[in-house]
């Protein structure tokens, strides 16, 4: 094997280990755009919240399945599932096992102590009113309670089987000065408002729920008529409730706001409210509690088409002395602090334009490392031709000359196959070709020397950048 063909050899070989090398430079660019792609995916995929409702059939179980299924047909980037359980309380207790994401709660309810506010899905009053006894009955003591303070040796049917409601009851009495435990109560679920009317046992009533409580305009019409016209009962300490226990507000139940013939109450009765909340774990994202809050308040005249009771939707309190903490991205999206997606993302993409540049000077340094023995090469190449044009000037036979430009025409051949691989640059071929005039002079005087005669004017040789050197004569 010829030392030529050695050198194609070798060459072949630097040329399929740069290919290899750009392959592999070109993967990894595509894993890094992949990547890259598959985080900004994750970024933006809709995310899932597992919410707790109860009971089932309930006015709040309603609300959130029309959420869920809203949230759904339009594509949100948060979705719903709802998780139904029993009670509220059950609810929060999912919640505060880590099984749910979110829960629907009255918030005087015992909540976990990383529980926050999200929105408020209504406000609840308190509706206390007693009423003449039973027809048939021989009690009479029931018509003579006009106020809290009458209650006293009474019993109160209360409705909704919540120890919440009980609780509150039992509040608002010690509130009024009335001693709790004298007073009776006979708690009913929501299905059992006729037998409350019925009961000769109770002397008042109470309920707690939105003021345009459907179970609370039924509970007052059977009252009514099983008994006679009700006796509502103001609660006179509310503003002093509101300020030793943050959770309650002070309220006025408007009057005539009962749909009934006459309507009830004649006058705006004074009471308490407490607000029913979607509740959130502190350590949710902000982000998507942020996007929850904005789609809920959003969508909540569009809701309340399905569910009348979503027109009760409001921001919560965001104020740091709250009764309940409002989580954070809630709070962002009220204020007006929620960041934009490059706020939250920015970084992301910095950090990614830095990698794509830093993987662009690699791949730069890669080709220039990998290019270094072609460059190396030429370098020795150059220096043949010069080393040959000392040889050229002690030449003795023409022969000897037509030998060396025949070595320079595969050098050339070298070069330009290295200036086509992008081993060597435009200012290198520059040098190269002024080496080459230099040994194409040294050629033509030495002829010329040779033959006795003076040098005519020759043609020196351009040398080309994209096509193959022709062959001396």
């Amino acid at each position: 094997m010829s030392e030529s063909d050695d050198l194609r050899g070798v060459k072949e070989s630097r040329r399929r280990k740069r290919r290899r090398s750009l392959l592999l430079l070109l993967l990894t660019g595509v894993l890094v755009f992949a990547a890259a792609a598959g985080g900004l995916y994750y970024a933006l995929r809709p995310v899932t919240l597992r919410i707790a409702v109860g009971p089932p059939e309930s006015d709040d179980q309603k609300l959130i399945q029309a959420m869920a299924e809203s949230f759904d047909r339009e594509r949100k980037g948060v979705r719903l599932s709802p998780i139904v359980t029993e009670t509220a309380t059950k609810s929060v207790a999912l919640l505060g096992a880590s099984n749910a994401d979110l829960a629907v709660a009255r918030g005087d309810l015992q909540m976990p102590g990383d529980a926050e506010a999200v929105v408020i899905v209504r406000k609840n009053v308190v509706v206390l009113w007693s009423s003449p006894p039973a027809k048939h009955s021989k009690k009479q003591a029931a018509a003579k309670i006009k106020a809290i303070d009458d209650l006293e040796g009474h019993r109160v049917g209360v409705i909704g089987k919540t120890p919440a409601n009980v609780a509150l009851l039992r509040m608002i009495l010690t509130e009024s000065g009335v001693v709790a435990d004298k007073v009776a109560v006979t708690q009913f679920g929501t299905d059992q408002i006729e037998e409350l009317a019925r009961d000769p046992n109770l002397d008042a009533f109470m309920t707690v729920g939105p003021v345009d409580s459907k179970i609370t305009a039924e509970a007052l019409a059977a009252t009514t008529r099983a008994r006679g016209q009700p006796k509502f009962l103001p609660i006179d300490v509310s503003e002093a409730i509101a300020l030793k226990h943050p959770l309650y507000e002070s309220e006025e139940i408007p009057g005539s706001v009962f749909n009934a013939n006459p309507a009830w109450p004649d006058d705006k009765v004074e009471t308490i409210s407490v607000s029913h909340l979607i509740v959130a774990r502190k350590p949710l994202s902000e982000t998507t509690v942020a996007s929850l809050a904005k789609q809920v308040l959003a969508d909540r005249q569009l809701l309340a088409r399905e569910v009348p009771g979503a027109a009760h939707i409001k921001k919560p309190d965001t104020d740091k002395d709250a009764a309940l903490t409002v989580h954070r991205g809630a709070a962002a999206y009220i204020e007006g602090t929620e960041r934009t997606f490059l706020d939250r993302y920015g970084d992301y993409f910095w950090f990614s334009l830095l990698l794509l540049s830093g993987l662009g000077s690699a791949g730069a340094w890669l080709r220039q490392y990998l290019k270094r023995d072609e460059r190396e090469e030429v370098t020795e190449l150059r220096a043949r031709i010069m080393a040959m044009i000392s040889k050229v000037r002690t030449a003795q036979t023409s022969e000897e000359l037509l030998v060396m430009q025949r070595e320079v025409d595969a050098i050339i051949r070298d070069t330009l196959d290295c200036h086509d691989d992008d081993a060597i640059d435009e200012e290198d071929l520059a040098a190269f070709g002024l080496v080459l005039e230099l040994f194409d002079h040294a050629v033509a005087d030495r002829r010329a020397a040779l033959a006795g005669s003076t040098p005519e004017p020759t043609r020196l040789r351009a040398l080309p950048t994209n096509a193959a050197p022709s062959q001396h004569p």
